[in-house]
C-alpha cells in the first residue's frame, strides 16, 4: 500500500537531511519524483530530476510549475520540506530573521501549494499534500521565535487546504519532527556531545527530553511522510503527526 510506481511525487527541499530523504524514499518506492531545491550540494546528481528553485519567489514558483505542466508532468504527491531555521530571542530577532523565516517556512509552502491545487483538482484520482512542520509548533522553544510561529503558521495553512480539498479527495496532512539529525541540527550544537545534550534536554529553557532515548534521522520522518502520502493512509486527512520519539509528551 506505500508502493507508489506510476505515480509523481514532488519534494521541496531535496537538497539534503529530511528533503533528501524524503525524495530517496519516494523513489526507493517506485515514484517519479520531481525533486526541488535552492542550492544542490551535490551538483544534483540524482536518480531522479532535480530542478533548482527558490520556493520563497512567488514568480519562479507559478513558472516552474506551469512549465512542468506544459511538459506533461502529473502530481499525485507533494511534499513540503524546505525550511530554514533562524535562532535568537525576540529583543534580537532581525527584519530580516524574520521575514525569511515566513518568506521560505510559509510562504514557500504557499506558493506551491497554490500552484498545483488545480492539478490535484482537475486529476480526478485524489492525491496527497504533507508539510513538514515541527514540535516547535506545539510547544514554545526559546530562541525560536520565528521559527516556531513559522511552523505554526505552516501547519494551520496546510490543515485549511486540506478541507478546501477534501471535496476533491485529496488529503493535506503535517508531520511534525523533533530534533532530528540533520545539518541544521548539528549546527545548534556547541559541542562533541551535542546529540546527548539534545537527548537529554535542558530544564533551563523548559525543554524536555527524548524519552525514546535517541534522535529522529531523517529516513525516520520521511517514512511517515511516504506513509501519510500513501493509500496506507486513505482515511487519513487534516491530521499532524508527531514525529519526536516523545520529547513533547504527545501534545
Amino acid at each position: 500500500m506505500t508502493d507508489f510506481a506510476g505515480r509523481t511525487a514532488w519534494v521541496t527541499g531535496a537538497g539534503q537531511g529530511i528533503g533528501r530523504a524524503v525524495a530517496d524514499l519516494f523513489h526507493a518506492r517506485g515514484a517519479i519524483v520531481v525533486a526541488f531545491d535552492h542550492h544542490w550540494h551535490d551538483g544534483g546528481e540524482r536518480p531522479y530530476r532535480a530542478v533548482t528553485l527558490d520556493i520563497a519567489d512567488a514568480g519562479a514558483v507559478a513558472g516552474t510549475c506551469e512549465a512542468l505542466f506544459a511538459e506533461g508532468t502529473r502530481i499525485d504527491a507533494l511534499a513540503n520540506v524546505a525550511g530554514i531555521l533562524r535562532m535568537g530571542p525576540v529583543e534580537t530577532t532581525t527584519d530580516a530573521d524574520w521575514s525569511d523565516s515566513f518568506a521560505v517556512n510559509v510562504a514557500g509552502p504557499f506558493h506551491m501549494m497554490r500552484a498545483v491545487i488545480p492539478a490535484f483538482k482537475s486529476g480526478g484520482t485524489g492525491g496527497a499534500i504533507v508539510s513538514v512542520s515541527s514540535n516547535a509548533a506545539h510547544v514554545p522553544r526559546i530562541g525560536m521565535a520565528a521559527y516556531g510561529a513559522s511552523k505554526a503558521a505552516l501547519t494551520s495553512l496546510t490543515i485549511t487546504v486540506g478541507l478546501e480539498l477534501a471535496p476533491y479527495g485529496v488529503r493535506c496532512n503535517v508531520v511534525s519532527p523533533g530534533s532530528t539529525d540533520t545539518p541544521m541540527q548539528r549546527a545548534l550544537w556547541s559541542g562533541p556531545d551535542g546529540a546527548a545534550q539534545t537527548i537529554r534536554g535542558n530544564p533551563g529553557q523548559h525543554k524536555l527530553g527524548i524519552p525514546l532515548g535517541k534522535l529522529a534521522t531523517p529516513r525516520d520522518v520521511a517514512e511517515a511522510v511516504v506513509f501519510l502520502a500513501s493509500a496506507s493512509a486513505g482515511h487519513i486527512t487534516l491530521a499532524d503527526l508527531l514525529v519526536d520519539g516523545g520529547a513533547t509528551l504527545g501534545r
